[in-house]
């Protein structure tokens, strides 16, 4: 063999190893960058569940073979106590919440024969449903991307190799996809089957029902308003004969509450408190005035006739008040520290949001529960505090 033909075919086979290494990098990128879209583009799956709407999904894919789910409650999400293998894990989201007798059953086991075993096989099978439908995504993904590449290389080759290329790279960005899926599905529906409540997957104690406060029956009130300041009506003009729990509140006859009693013409008892938070004003007692408040919840359980309940809370549970004097005086109010203190905030009030729930659900009588939302302190334009940094 001559020089020039060893020159020749060694140039052959460094052009082949080329041409054999783009067609894999090519390839890894087509499967990587499909399996990305099926995930992105895959809607959650829906299932009902305890007369709950929930979405099934996936979370995005991480580096680690095994690590915690997600639940995202009111687009707040929270870790799962449950792990499972794979890259890629479940993520159960929950926008809306109708408050009736099952919503205890969501997140604590419903003493209901069979609710318990219903809410985790409906998960599994919407788990299910989300990666049938996953894998119909990544095809399409996969045949766009390859059909791409065949396209510019058409006038290079023949249409069975456009053919082979195209269905041979389907079937391995496929067999990928499916072998990274069945590693985390089969174990996630195990796991996932055997999930009693919401509770569950995001490790929050259950607490028992809250027992009504002592004393007699609250009869004749026909709506009770619980919650902090705002709900109390703080600043405005005292009520007429006030107690000293009234006092220690800081409720007002101009309060709301006070405000639908007179013009429906209802009885409507405050229980609202300034500075009470879920923990420590609604569910449990709260300090206020030099003395020991009992739980709202607990007092309104004794208005057995009612048959409307409004709640306002939540500002105190993530330190708002404080939140927006620091803002007011700092240069940046959403650097690192300041976000990671309040997601945590945020994390929390989540989990005392839904034991509120949970425990409204148990009212005697069955009253509609209004969540009234907060007014907007600030307009998009103000510039009230403007000059006070």
């Amino acid at each position: 063999m001559t020089d020039e033909q060893k020159t020749r075919g060694t140039r052959s086979l460094a052009r082949r190893v080329g041409h054999v290494l783009l067609g894999v990098v090519t390839l890894i990128v087509v499967t990587v960058a499909s399996i990305a879209f099926g995930l992105r583009i895959t809607p959650l799956r829906s299932v009902t569940a305890l007369g709950q709407t929930v979405g099934v999904g996936s979370t995005s894919p991480t580096a680690s073979l095994r690590g915690p789910g997600e639940v995202d409650l009111f687009g707040q999400p929270l870790p799962t106590q449950a792990r499972f293998l794979g890259p890629v894990r479940p993520r159960l989201v929950l926008t809306d919440i109708t408050l009736n007798q099952q919503v205890a059953g969501l997140f604590a086991p419903d003493t209901q024969s069979g609710s318990a075993a219903a809410l985790g096989e409906q998960l599994a099978n919407g788990w299910k449903r989300y990666f049938a439908w996953e894998i119909t995504f990544v095809a399409v993904g996969a045949l766009l991307l390859l059909g791409m590449v065949a396209g510019w290389r058409r006038h290079l080759w023949s249409w069975k190799k456009v053919l082979v290329t195209v269905l041979g790279g389907l079937l391995v960005v496929e067999a990928v996809n499916v072998g990274l899926i069945m590693l985390t599905a089969t174990t996630a529906s195990t796991v996932l089957h055997d999930v009693h409540s919401l509770g569950e997957l995001v490790g929050r104690s259950e607490q028992p029902p809250l027992a009504a406060a002592p004393g007699p029956p609250l009869r004749g009130v026909q709506a009770v308003v619980m919650g902090d300041s705002t709900a109390a009506g703080l600043g405005g003009p005292p009520l007429p004969d006030p107690s000293p729990q009234d006092q220690a509140c800081g409720r007002s006859a101009d309060a709301y509450g006070m405000l639908l009693g007179r013009v429906n013409r209802w009885n409507v008892r405050n229980l609202a408190c300034s500075g009470a938070t879920i923990r420590n004003g609604l569910l449990g007692p709260q300090s206020a005035g030099g003395g020991s408040i009992p739980p709202q919840l607990a007092v309104a359980k004794r208005a057995v006739d009612a048959s409307a309940v409004v709640i306002g809370v939540g500002a105190n549970d993530l330190n708002w008040g404080p939140m927006i004097r620091l803002c007011a005086v700092s240069v940046t109010c959403d650097d690192r520290a300041s976000t990671v203190f309040f997601q945590r905030q945020l994390s929390s009030f989540a989990r005392d949001y839904y034991e509120l729930l949970r425990q409204v659900s148990g009212l005697p009588d069955d009253p509609k529960v209004v969540i009234n939302l907060y007014y907007a302190p600030f307009a998009p334009t103000a510039d009230c505090i403007t000059g006070l940094t």
